[in-house]
């Protein structure tokens, strides 16, 4: 497979602006045309412009609050690689991560397993029961050594019901993680693996996201980004190694650090 060498984002704008400037000079009735905009895979790693809400659903700490609860919640600390739920189970609790980091998988009925998401601390998960979810339709197990707060359902909706401004970031919350879903599958149908790769380090790393980025990812295996990318375990070491040669990524004893200029894969058609 020949070698495509990735182009900076900033020349890639640069030429698409003196483009437009071209065409609008062939024909001046077309003067305010402008670029078409990003897929929307790629606009999950673009920060908002437009300014910000009131209530910024990422400064949403529901810690604090949950931790308070006077019943219905426990705290649970769990060692990596261990089930919090699995498939299948009754769906009854809400779980937010405190610490660490939780992995949700899925087992199709021919055995086929596939990691739909990688939740970092602050994350909710679980909480299909209060939409009338009966059971789990994944399985939520830990990377790394995590504390892990559950409340039951009764709890949560009662905490719904009584602290609109919960409520109200709670719900950001969730719209903000659908966009991020959609994007996801609009990510797998259209783009190459070698984009779905990079696109997934640059989330890990929170690049793009309204949160500070964390470049360095804590260790995580191969066969994991496989499953999330849709691919095999050798063409993900194929193109990390890549992405290494071309300085995108470097790797150390505490993970992998992610430089920003890996954007320029997701961005280069």
């Amino acid at each position: 497979m020949a070698t495509r060498q990735p182009i900076n984002a900033n020349s890639a704008t640069h030429s698409a602006r003196v483009a437009n400037g071209k065409k609008s000079q062939k024909n001046p009735g077309n003067a305010r045309a402008t670029a078409p905009p990003p897929s929307v895979a790629e606009a999950a790693l673009v920060p908002a412009t437009s300014s910000p809400p009131a209530k910024d659903a990422a400064l949403f700490d529901p810690h604090p609050l949950l931790t308070k609860l006077p019943v219905g919640r426990t705290i649970q600390e769990h060692k990596a690689d261990e089930a919090i739920f699995s498939q299948g189970e009754a769906a009854d609790a809400v779980y937010c991560v405190r610490e660490g980091k939780v992995k949700l998988t899925v087992v199709s009925t021919q055995g086929k397993e596939a990691v739909v998401a990688i939740l970092p601390e602050g994350s909710f998960f679980g909480e299909g029961c209060l939409a009338g979810q009966l059971f789990r339709m994944a399985t939520a197990s830990t990377i790394q050594r995590s504390v892990i707060l559950r409340v039951t359902k009764q709890a949560m909706v009662a905490l719904l019901h009584s602290d609109p401004e919960f409520a109200e970031r709670f719900l950001g919350y969730l719209l903000t993680r659908n966009i991020r879903m959609e994007a996801d599958l609009v990510d797998h149908l259209f783009n190459s693996s070698e984009k779905r790769l990079a696109r997934l380090l640059l989330l890990l790393a929170n690049f793009g996201q309204e949160s500070k980025p964390i470049p360095l990812v804590a260790k995580i295996s191969q066969e994991t980004l496989a499953e999330m990318v849709g691919t095999t375990r050798s063409r993900v070491s194929f193109f990390l190694n890549r992405f290494r040669k071309l300085g995108f990524i470097d790797y150390n004893g505490g993970g992998m650090l992610i430089h920003s200029s890996l954007v320029s894969v997701v961005l280069h058609d």
